[in-house]
């Protein structure tokens, strides 16, 4: 079975969070590695290909491609930006952390502050957190009414289908912790000082409301999976599983994408090169 498969959400079914094992060794999947020191070779061989592609991606300059990462805190979107995109050039690379709006933000629609960040041709986007918070945070903390949220899921079906109409490879990604492996890593980091100047009360906090996000990104990833801009479930328990399978689709979206350098507009014969 490919990765893809494995770990995309159909298309228009009825997805359980609970049906992706955090934990997920990937076993049966082509290619999977088997050990931390397999997958960190994969993945520094992976990272390699996608700074190759990316740069091809760049001198095209006719398509762009958006990666959307989303998931409960600790679960490591800030390491799989570190690790699969280490070797891009950040001329050609952008990342956008949504966090609460501004007071400018909020007096526009809430697909106003993402579209502005949407990837022009040539370029990678990540966004860490995205447009999905508004189904996602907005519902779990009743910020508005039940109406307005679920009409939301076909508005961003709509505007993901007019990025993908205009050019833009749109990957989505749920990194999947599980609620131990959570707490273990936020007591980890609240024990270190070179990370806990980021912890607040809240982070705990939001961990009670576990049963209610999880029932929001099941519909979330349920109801805006299409073929244009699929969800997958990334198992995240294992830093080294995670970012492998993370960096192993981004790998293969960028290869199906094929960029293509340029054609030279000069003849190399006409050039005087004896200055």
């Amino acid at each position: 079975m490919s990765l893809s498969k494995k770990l995309v959400v159909p298309p228009g079914g009825k997805t359980r969070i609970a049906d992706f094992d955090p934990a997920d060794p990937l076993a049966g999947v082509a290619g999977a590695p088997t050990t931390k020191d397999e997958a960190e070779a994969a993945l520094s061989a992976n990272v390699e290909v996608i700074a190759d592609l990316q740069y091809r991606l760049y001198a095209e300059n006719t398509r762009a491609l958006l990666i959307v990462l989303q998931a409960m805190d600790a679960a490591g979107k800030d390491g799989v930006i570190r690790h699969c995109f280490s070797g891009v050039n950040p001329q050609g690379c952008k990342v956008t952390a949504f966090k609460q709006p501004s007071a400018t933000e909020l007096d526009h629609g809430y697909l106003w502050r993402i579209h502005h960040a949407v990837p022009p041709k040539g370029e990678i986007g990540i966004f860490n957190r995205s447009h999905y918070e508004d189904v996602i945070v907005v519902r779990v903390h009743e910020l508005v009414p039940e109406k307005v949220w679920k009409a939301r899921y076909d508005q961003i079906n709509a505007f993901e289908r007019l990025l993908a109409d205009n050019g833009v490879v749109i990957r989505k990604f749920f990194l999947n912790v599980s609620n131990a492996e959570q707490k273990k890593r936020l007591l980890d980091r609240l024990a270190d000082p070179k990370k806990n100047w980021k912890m607040s009360a809240a982070d705990f906090a939001e961990r009670r409301r576990w049963p209610e996000y999880m029932a929001a990104y099941e519909d979330a990833v349920a109801r805006c999976s299409t073929d244009h801009a699929p969800w997958h479930v990334i198992p995240a328990d294992r830093k080294w599983i995670r970012n492998w399978a993370v960096s192993q689709i981004v790998r293969e979206t960028l290869e199906s994408m094929d960029p293509k350098l340029p054609k030279i507009r000069l003849d190399p014969a006409t050039i005087d090169t004896s200055g």
